[in-house]
């Protein structure tokens, strides 16, 4: 069996659902590997990662509408605020979504159903640079 790692920098541009399936199919790709599993880790407490639709961007702007519904900012009720009112809405949203995403490598390729991408789910409303952490293991 082989294993490898990987860092990967996505820009967010503030609140929303960012692809990132291109690098990492490339990335994968690149090793080699006929069958095994990657895993996908984001080193961030106020972004978060999910499997989605690819195909109707309308999906992608419903989850963000539900989201800012589901948590929403300056609830009077909030105590850590010190980055602003997105700060405490941020963390809750990234722990009710995931922060690790497991996708099992079948003939070479990420075996993602024909609609679905790997998205970076941005909760804070300032740009920022997310870290992804890959590790493919496999032969």
């Amino acid at each position: 069996m082989k294993q490898f790692t990987h860092r990967i920098q996505v820009a967010t541009r503030g609140k929303g659902l960012y692809p990132v399936n291109r690098e990492i199919e490339g990335w994968v790709g690149d090793r080699g590997l006929s069958t095994g599993i990657l895993t996908v880790f984001i080193q961030h407490t106020s972004a978060s990662l999910t499997i989605q639709e690819n195909a109707d961007p309308d999906v992608v702007r419903d989850i963000e509408e539900f989201f800012t519904r589901l948590v929403p900012e300056n609830a009077p009720w909030y105590r850590h605020t010190a980055e602003g009112p997105d700060d405490m809405p941020s963390h809750i949203r990234s722990l009710l979504t995931q922060t690790q995403l497991t996708i099992p490598l079948v003939q070479g390729k990420l075996a993602l159903g024909t609609w679905q991408g790997i998205y970076v789910f941005e909760h804070r409303a300032q740009s920022h640079r997310r870290s992804l952490v890959l590790h493919l293991a496999g032969e």
